[in-house]
């Protein structure tokens, strides 16, 4: 969620950039720029979109695992051991 107490206009930005710089790396919270009083750009530090994207494919992992559970309960999709056994079997790999 955005901080909506942490909005300042493009120009600000760009008259103080060090400044603003030194904020978004000390809160690790992104600022939204406006211009002409309107929203127009979200700015963070990079380790702060770093820690985002890891969220996000967490967040995609688990959305493919709770797809994955649905489709199990609906007895769809088929057997661990069969799956590996053609993948072995593609590969030239034996299994024991």
């Amino acid at each position: 969620m955005l901080d909506l107490s942490d909005i300042h206009p493009l120009s600000d930005f760009q008259r103080n950039t060090k400044k603003h710089i030194r904020h978004l790396k000390q809160s690790g919270k992104p600022a939204v720029l406006t211009v002409n009083g309107q929203a127009e750009v979200v700015v963070q530090s990079a380790a702060a979109y770093q820690a985002l994207l890891k969220d996000r494919e967490l967040l995609d992992d688990l959305r493919a695992i709770a797809r994955a559970l649905d489709q199990a309960d609906r007895g769809e999709g088929r057997p661990v051991r069969a799956f590996l056994k053609e993948l072995a079997k593609d590969h030239g790999i034996a299994l024991k």
